[in-house]
């Protein structure tokens, strides 16, 4: 066991680092990610999904949806680590899931939020950032 904890002690600088940057990422990122969703946004019973009719604004479509892909790959994982570190990793995953595509997302984006903890700190957010409330069924 000392012999792993001899070879992790010069990644300690760059944990400590790579942990202070996740966490102002997440500082700066989270509140206007979290204002960019419709307040309507879980009233709907389903997605509905459009594709542009012109190549360019396929093209611009398809790297708009990878851009966020990775951004809700990376704030999904930032999350998961800042369960472990100081951050926001509950509300960092929350916003990961909403970015990335996959199937039966709206589902769970939808269970997620049904969580008054996960509901009330989106909204506390939002507040800050001068945006009406998320509004939910009550069902």
């Amino acid at each position: 066991m000392s012999e792993l904890l001899d070879a992790i002690k010069p990644l300690l600088p760059l944990i400590a680092l790579c942990s202070l940057l996740v966490f102002l990422v997440s500082l700066a990122s989270l509140p206007w990610l979290v204002a960019k969703i419709p307040e309507d946004y879980f009233l709907h019973r389903k997605r509905k999904k459009t594709l542009p009719l012109t190549t360019a604004a396929f093209a611009r479509y398809l790297f708009m949806r990878l851009a966020r892909n990775l951004v809700g790959l990376i704030l999904l994982l930032g999350g998961l680590l800042m369960l472990f570190i100081p951050g926001q990793g509950i509300l960092t995953m929350v916003m990961g899931l909403i970015l990335i595509d996959y199937p039966g997302k709206y589902s769970v984006e939808k269970a997620i939020i049904g969580y008054p903890a996960v509901f009330k700190g989106l909204n506390w957010l939002r507040a800050r950032a001068h945006k009406p409330p998320l509004r939910k069924h009550d069902s």
